[in-house]
């Protein structure tokens, strides 16, 4: 007699149940707020070195589940890996971020897709080897960030707070931008269904930067990309659970959760509970504390946390922050609010 599976309670609320324990995680859980990360990290040589290093990768992915009572661990990685491996080299500068050399309409016909999968190869390793390590109860979440969002890192060639780089080249140079996304959809499908294959629980998707776009662009730029590769990964992987981060998304949620078709929709921080309360019953939702409420700890916090477990309670919810975690961020509060979500 074969021994049932353990439940894994965050695959389960993905899935659209509503376990026993509200399952928790928090972006960017593995990063510069642990000391053991940061010593890590000042071994090795670059950014990008120690995330295709599959050892080094594999164990700053689980550190934070050493410290933490946390249901998943998500693979550490960057969502600029996708633009490095289509040959626009990709490099981090301490204390301003990462740097492209910005992409032209010429520079998109040059990506070299034919060998994209196989340069992420090591990423996918990691995958491997963070499964084999990780308790049979902890979800494994992979992720990939999305087209609009990568593309307007590639055509900046850098981060902006308003994206206007990309914008201007999506209205001016239509063909060519249509061009890259699909290069991106294409690209960021295979690269989710082999860290499916290679053991994966859920991905989630990225989109970091909805935000600055009206409702036309938001459609063709930020619902279609994401429900493309949504469609793709579940054409290789039947019901594939994913979760979809459209950061800033407003007005454009429930359509966005509707057309793409995810299992949860990530809110980010500025998302009213009141305007997630009113999303179709079956939309399982995550987040949405402020980092910033994590970092300032104390009462506040512990309030703020207990209004968003009250506030989704009769749909599947999973425990995060609104975005990443910042560096600041003392250990102890984070302990903290596990513990008040636990006793939620």
């Amino acid at each position: 007699m074969t021994a049932s599976p353990v439940a894994k309670p965050l695959l389960e609320a993905v899935l659209g149940r509503r376990p026993e324990k509200l399952p928790i995680w928090i972006m960017r859980q593995a990063g510069r707020y642990l000391p053991e990360y940061r010593a890590l990290r000042a071994e090795v040589g670059s950014f990008l070195e120690l995330c295709y290093t599959p050892d080094l990768a594999t164990e700053v992915s689980l550190q934070p589940l050493r410290r933490f009572d946390l249901d998943a661990a998500i693979l550490f990685s960057d969502i600029l890996v996708v633009p490095d491996a289509l040959g626009q080299k990709v490099r981090f500068e301490t204390g301003e971020g990462p740097r492209l050399d910005p992409l032209t309409a010429d520079g998109i016909a040059q990506l070299e897709t034919a060998m994209a999968l196989e340069r992420l190869g090591p990423v996918i390793e990691t995958v491997r080897r963070i499964k084999a390590a990780l308790a049979p109860d902890k979800t494994l979440i992979g992720f990939c960030g999305s087209p609009w969002t990568v593309a307007s890192y590639m055509l900046a060639g850098e981060g902006s707070t308003d994206q206007a780089v990309a914008r201007l080249f999506a209205l001016t140079q239509p063909a060519a931008f249509a061009r890259l996304i699909d290069v991106l959809v294409e690209t960021s499908t295979a690269y989710l269904v082999a860290q499916l294959r290679a053991g994966a629980d859920v991905v989630q998707l990225f989109e970091s930067w909805a935000l600055n776009l009206d409702e036309v662009a938001f459609q063709n730029w930020v619902i279609e990309p994401n429900r493309r590769i949504v469609e793709g990964v579940r054409q290789a992987i039947a019901e594939a659970p994913i979760i979809g981060f459209p950061r800033g998304a407003a007005g454009n949620l429930a359509a966005y959760a509707a057309m793409t078709g995810v299992n949860v929709l990530g809110l980010d921080f500025a998302t009213p509970l009141r305007v997630a309360r009113a999303l179709p019953a079956g939309v399982g939702v995550q987040g949405n504390l402020d980092p910033l409420r994590l970092v300032a700890g104390g009462e506040q916090m512990e309030v703020r946390a207990r209004e968003i477990v009250r506030a989704f309670a009769d749909r599947p919810h999973i425990f995060n922050l609104g975005h990443g975690i910042v560096p600041q961020t003392p250990i102890a509060h984070l302990e903290r609010l596990i513990d008040v979500v636990r006793g939620s």
